[in-house]
């Protein structure tokens, strides 16, 4: 199963942020819109993602900081992303190794969405679901 598979049946919307905006601001978008990590856009191209984890991480050392904090404070590293015809199994590898939770889909330097663990067991899931209905109906075939 390929990624792009996820992003059809999910949607390509992402959240985006700028790397000059606040991490009060982001903590805005995160509750604005339920969601649990945003991508940090420069001149079109992915610099980034802030997540719950790390605004909370910060917000825990310096509770004050929030107002004045610019997001590119709280980017770890090298941002990891995935291309659409990536493999969900190796996307799983990678999300486990790196111990992340949300990844940009990235084609030739465009974002195309963002898949998270839990897109990417809900997938996963209706796909065993599915297949098990199928042996279910041919097993009780076969005993007709």
């Amino acid at each position: 199963m390929k990624i792009w598979e996820i992003l059809r049946s999910k949607g390509h919307e992402v959240v985006t942020i700028p790397p000059e905006a606040t991490i009060r601001a982001a903590i805005r978008m995160l509750v604005e819109h339920g969601i649990g990590s945003l991508v940090v856009m420069e001149r079109g191209r992915v610099r980034g993602i802030v997540t719950e984890r790390e605004v909370l991480r910060l917000i825990n050392r310096d509770p004050a900081s929030s107002s004045e904090t610019r997001v590119t404070s709280v980017l770890a590293g090298d941002v990891v992303v995935a291309g659409p015809d990536d493999d969900v199994q190796h996307l799983m590898e990678v999300m486990t190794r790196k111990r992340v939770r949300h990844l940009p889909i990235v084609e030739d330097g465009v974002l195309l969405g963002i898949i998270s663990i839990g897109d990417v067991v809900n997938h996963l899931r209706r796909d065993v679901e599915s297949e098990n209905r199928h042996l279910r109906e041919y097993v009780h075939g076969l005993l007709r």
